[in-house]
């Protein structure tokens, strides 16, 4: 019993170090130059929730949050690159499985380390 229970534990630790660190083939892991290099020819969408968007964004971006991305999928053209962007890159990537699976876009590009990491220009509402 002791070794079925180690086994599980194993599998889960295991699981959760290579979904942490796997890097799907269809999104692109931008630093902070390599994004503002890109940002202004692409879709960028900022996936926080609105109250996190009122308090600084990046600009130009627009709010579809994750919350709200199965509602607005259609808003994100296929035939354009996409960069997101959230907090910490978590939800970014999130919502980059989301739209490969559900809109099958294909080039998706976030932003590494997330909003908290940036230092470019905001903007406040």
């Amino acid at each position: 019993m002791d070794a079925i229970i180690w086994l599980v534990l194993a599998g889960l630790i295991a699981y959760f170090i290579v979904k942490k660190f796997y890097k799907p083939k269809y999104l692109k892991t931008l630093t902070q130059e390599e994004f503002i290099q890109g940002y202004r020819k692409a879709q960028l969408i900022d996936v926080r929730e609105p109250r996190e968007y009122d308090g600084g964004h990046i600009l130009g971006a627009r709010n579809i949050p994750m919350s709200q991305l199965r509602q607005r999928m259609n808003e994100i053209r296929k035939d354009q690159p996409v960069y997101l962007y959230c907090q910490s890159g978590a939800r970014s990537r999130q919502a980059a499985q989301f739209l490969k699976k559900k809109r099958n876009v294909e080039n998706i590009s976030h932003l590494k380390g997330g909003f908290r990491k940036w230092t470019g220009k905001i903007k406040r509402k």
